[in-house]
């Protein structure tokens, strides 16, 4: 939460200063494009791949053979970060004309250059990655969360710094090596608590180590499920690129802001879940596991239902509040406003895809998941493109959440098929509390909008969702929902 309201912050100082201009979407793509490769290389995919691994030898007790193994990881990380950043700074014109093709040469040009700034930086996250991967599996869960929240102040620290001496091309440049210094700290944050755990590390190229090749084997698939998502992404940046300028970035801040609720519900559930999930996968019955998928599931829908449900009912109140001041004015409100909307259809089954996976991934099964992605990411681009046709950037927003929701369905699937169902009565009881206090909430928020319209747009958004939150929270504790019981044992 510390880093992601950073993150928000960031982005209210970003609006400010580049609003939905052509610095704006030169950055958005810029940052699109390395992150192509953290994503390939870093969090998700290592995490799928590594932490099942790693978790089951600390279980067994094989403490000296598992420290082998993050060494020769890291090892291999190192090697691949590096040639594919020195290969990204290289070839930056060139991918930056497969990606951006929409663009006018201006931008571009801008583009380009962002991209070799920011490239090293990918390398540095997927490093960044294996921290994760050792704490996370060792039950330290803090830092490799609240780390990132360096990456964010650094860039506000750059904006508010240099805001009122560079503008425009300048000051966008030395936002990009902000965000690179930022990824320095993120890394350097957690090497200590790493090392605590991974113990002088064994630097080694040595394949032979034991768990290295499952753990290459697992990870090739996800690779290429995550490379089916990132190409989803990109065609998301090319097609909104097509729409003119302001488009990139107006997806770009809806996205980040659609982003929230996912990370901080769906996926630090799903992170939270996976380690145990591996651990149960040889100590446990399936039932176990059904268990814990699906308080999982109930947990994640408590926040994501009423997530939902205020960027399809306040959207403007929720935007306005966060981003509008300086160059992001009233009509670049409206217009982000309602690409949320879009985003917030999607958003229930969009916060269940990461947990989901990890049930596969507990069994050391990484190629399901990936066959799903494929099919979803199919339907959300084939979406995306006809609907932009007739509703613009929303278009866009809609078909990721059509493939959303493939995507979510056919886990479930999948996943029944191999530990039985993982949607119990008790969970499907308690979500449907929670989905009619998010639809009330709505209602009720809605209805408060025009009465606070004369209002500072800071001050009417935040009455906005005192009342959208107010509400919600009653219903659910009327209905005892066992996650509004905080602080107290939660029946089932």
């Amino acid at each position: 939460m510390a880093t992601r309201l950073l993150g928000l912050v960031r982005e209210r100082v970003f609006a400010h200063f580049f609003g939905l201009g052509l610095e704006a979407d030169a950055f958005r793509a810029a940052l699109k494009i390395p992150n192509v490769l953290r994503n390939l290389l870093g969090e998700g995919t290592l995490s799928a791949s590594f932490i099942p691994v790693y978790a089951q030898m600390l279980e067994r007790g094989e403490t000296d053979a598992a420290r082998r193994l993050a060494g020769a990881v890291v090892s291999f990380l190192l090697l691949v970060a590096s040639v594919a950043s020195v290969a990204g700074i290289l070839l930056a014109p060139a991918i930056t004309r497969v990606v951006a093709f929409g663009f006018g040469e201006e931008a571009r040009a801008l583009t380009a250059s962002l991209v070799r700034i920011l490239f090293p930086m990918s390398g540095i996250l997927i490093l960044s990655a294996w921290c994760l991967g050792v704490l996370n599996t060792n039950r330290r869960f803090f830092v490799t969360y609240a780390a990132p929240a360096l990456w964010n102040v650094a860039q506000i620290a750059t904006l508010v710094t240099l805001g009122g001496v560079l503008f425009g091309a300048d000051l966008v440049r030395a936002l990009a090596w902000g965000a690179l210094a930022g990824t320095v700290l993120q890394l350097i944050v957690q090497l200590p608590s790493t090392v605590r755990f991974t113990g002088r590390v064994q630097w080694t190229l040595n394949r032979n180590v034991v768990g290295f090749r499952k753990v290459v084997r697992a990870w090739l698939p996800v690779i290429a499920g995550a490379g089916a998502l990132q190409i989803s992404s990109l065609v998301d940046l090319q097609l909104a690129a097509l729409l003119g300028q302001g488009a990139v970035a107006n997806l770009g801040y809806a996205q980040l802001i659609g982003i929230l609720p996912v990370s901080l519900f769906g996926i630090s559930v799903a992170a939270a879940s996976l380690p145990e999930l591996s651990r149960d996968a040889i100590t446990a019955s399936p039932s176990a596991i059904q268990d814990r998928l699906s308080k999982s599931i109930r947990r994640v829908w408590f926040f994501v239902l009423p997530s939902a449900a205020a960027f399809v009912a306040i959207s403007p109140a929720i935007v306005g509040l966060i981003l509008q001041s300086g160059a992001f004015d009233e009509s670049s409100t409206q217009a982000v406003a309602v690409v949320l909307m879009g985003i917030g259809v999607g958003l229930p089954a969009a916060a269940l895809i990461k947990l989901l996976a990890s049930g596969h991934y507990a069994f050391g099964d990484t190629t399901t998941p990936v066959r799903i992605s494929f099919v979803s990411i199919t339907i959300s681009a084939v979406g995306a493109y006809v609907l932009m046709q007739q509703l613009g950037v929303l278009g866009i927003a809609l078909g990721g959440a059509i493939g959303a929701y493939a995507n979510a369905l056919l886990n479930l699937v999948a996943l029944r098929r191999r530990i039985g169902s993982i949607l119990s009565s008790v969970t499907l009881r308690y979500s449907a509390i929670a989905m009619l206090g998010a639809a009330a909430a709505g209602l009720a928020a809605r209805a408060v909008m025009p009465l606070v319209s004369g209002l500072p747009v800071w001050l009417g958004g935040l009455v906005v969702m005192a009342v959208f939150g107010v509400v919600y929270l009653s219903i659910v504790a009327i209905g005892k929902h066992p996650d509004a019981r905080f602080g107290r044992t939660t029946p089932e």
